[in-house]
């Protein structure tokens, strides 16, 4: 089985910075791609940012120019620098791993977190 354990939220005054981080653990042969999604009260999931193993990075309009996504493939950990925070930003941030490969497995699946919770204040 694989784990995926975000870290780093909490509360932050607007025009701050927090960073996140998502550890994965188990018997992980390989990941293709992670990212970070958020949901805010009230609002569907939606995608935050993204990195492929090979370092290929998608943000959201709307953290574009603020937010930067990293990854350590040897580590099978991602990080979430979160700076000039807004209101809007407040939401469980979410990990998701795609397309895991398991050592000796022979097919690909996704996880997700269980997620932090990033608040915003104005």
């Amino acid at each position: 089985q694989v784990q995926l354990v975000e870290s780093g939220g909490g509360l932050v005054q607007a025009g701050g910075s927090l960073r996140l981080s998502c550890a994965a653990s188990g018997s992980i042969f390989s990941i293709n791609a992670m990212g970070w999604y958020r949901q805010a009260p009230g609002k569907g999931r939606e995608l935050v940012a993204r990195i492929t193993s090979g370092g290929d990075t998608n943000y959201a309009d709307s953290v574009k120019g603020r937010f930067t996504i990293s990854r350590d493939n040897a580590k099978n950990t991602m990080y979430l620098q979160m700076n000039s925070l807004k209101p809007e930003d407040t939401a469980v941030y979410y990990c998701k791993a795609d397309r895991v490969r398991l050592v000796g497995g022979i097919y690909d699946i996704n996880y997700w977190g269980k997620g932090t919770l990033v608040t915003v204040s104005s």
